[in-house]
């Protein structure tokens, strides 16, 4: 599951490209690395706090490696904290921080750590659940608010924007994202977020996996018609003052 439109981004290719660097911060399973990886000729960072995510990045860019899948580029991963990174000033071209900041305490201590790193002009990308459908998970479900390593807060778009203008970024574009995911959601906190013996929870994520596998133009067209209204996530497009 994609949430950063790369085409919203002026990312060179070609021999130019060589030295463009990424960093996808908070990287997971590497969704967006190996996203990234894809483009022509770039340098990739996929970095995470968890060793066990970190390498099931790695497991996915080697596959992409066997398969052909990228674009010439390199990449590596690495297990750090967002609060601290260990890199020098301005090294990255773009940041990707898609789906942390809300699991983040300290997060303008992260944002700082974010804008540290990332060249002047660079562009940042980040992504955080959207206030409305979060809200109504946290009001369904007191287990869902309580995860261990959950979320801490719940953003207003408003309030992030503002969050990251005063770190010293500028906000360019900014969209929703993911609205066939919200019902899923919402269903599962219905229901029990800790359950995985539900069937229809368990029909829903079936049918979530098959759209992100076969990309039907029907599911584009209607998750394009929701995410204004039910987008899960807000995505902030921004370049460093």
């Amino acid at each position: 599951m994609i949430t950063v439109d790369f085409r919203h981004l002026d990312i060179p290719s070609g021999k130019n490209s060589t030295k463009y660097r990424i960093l996808d911060v908070g990287c997971g399973s590497g969704r967006h690395t190996c996203a990234a990886y894809r483009l022509e000729n770039v340098s990739v960072i996929g970095m995470d706090l968890s060793f066990e995510d970190v390498s099931e990045a790695a497991g996915r860019l080697r596959l992409h490696d066997r398969m052909g899948e990228h674009g010439g580029g390199i990449w590596c991963v690495h297990v750090a904290d967002i609060r601290n990174l260990p890199f020098k000033d301005a090294f990255f071209d773009l940041v990707i921080c898609s789906e942390v900041l809300e699991h983040i305490p300290d997060h303008q201590k992260a944002v700082r750590e974010v804008l540290r790193v990332l060249k002047l002009q660079g562009d940042l990308v980040v992504s955080v659940p959207r206030y409305f459908p979060e809200r109504i998970c946290w009001s369904i479900s007191a287990a869902y608010r309580r995860t261990p390593g959950g979320h801490v807060r719940i953003y207003r778009q408003a309030a992030l924007i503002h969050l990251l203008e005063s770190a010293g970024a500028r906000v360019g574009k900014v969209h929703h994202a993911h609205a066939l995911h919200t019902p899923y959601w919402w269903l599962k906190c219905l229901m029990g977020p800790d359950r995985d013996d539900l069937l229809p929870v368990n029909l829903y994520h079936r049918f979530l996996t098959w759209d992100i596998m076969k990309k039907p133009v029907w599911t584009r067209i209607l998750d394009n018609l929701l995410n204004p209204v039910f987008g899960k996530s807000v995505v902030v497009y921004l370049k460093k003052n």
